[in-house]
């Protein structure tokens, strides 16, 4: 941790000089706040959601519709947190701006990048979820790694399906903090 404003500040986990708006498969993970199991419950090692799971399968899968660069690959919702693959495909030359417009941003627009993609699907789940259940957030961060070959996204995929066998050993499981 390095010091701003005389503050800890927590260093970033985003790859150093990635344009995260680039076209790509990104494969994210996304937890509650304090790895609380609010999404359901893995029984006989399939996944039971919960009426909060439900509307995060909701949203997630609205994604798609709600951003027209983005579409999803494999994905589940486990009790505490989210695994999917996202697709950034941004059809145009990076830097297009509308016309008129100009930016001195080297990471390109920030609407179409993965952080707005998240924080996007983060609030209006947070919304939905603050209508049945006030006790509701993420944790402020998310887990992304970028996937880049053919080899790596087979294993990614299989890792996701396979999830809710492992519920037992995951370090997200609750049961699994403190050991």
């Amino acid at each position: 941790m390095t010091l701003y404003k005389d503050k800890y500040r927590i260093e970033s986990t985003r790859l150093k000089d990635w344009d995260y708006s680039k076209d790509g498969y990104y494969f994210v993970t996304i937890c509650t706040q304090d790895k609380k199991c609010l999404f359901g419950d893995v029984i006989d090692e399939k996944v039971r959601l919960s009426a909060i799971g439900e509307i995060v399968a909701d949203e997630w899968q609205k994604t798609p519709q709600i951003r027209k660069n983005v579409s999803l690959d494999a994905w589940i919702i486990m009790p505490n947190h989210l695994h999917g693959i996202v697709i950034i495909n941004n059809n145009e030359p990076h830097g297009n701006t509308q016309k008129g417009e100009s930016y001195d941003n080297k990471f390109g627009l920030q609407a179409n990048n993965l952080s707005s993609i998240i924080r996007g699907f983060k609030s209006a789940t947070t919304k939905r979820i603050h209508r049945v259940w006030y006790d509701f957030s993420w944790q402020s961060r998310f887990y992304d790694h970028i996937i880049r070959n053919e080899k790596s996204l087979m294993k990614i995929r299989e890792y996701i399906i396979n999830n809710p066998l492992k519920w037992e050993l995951d370090k997200n499981n609750p049961a699994n903090l403190f050991m």
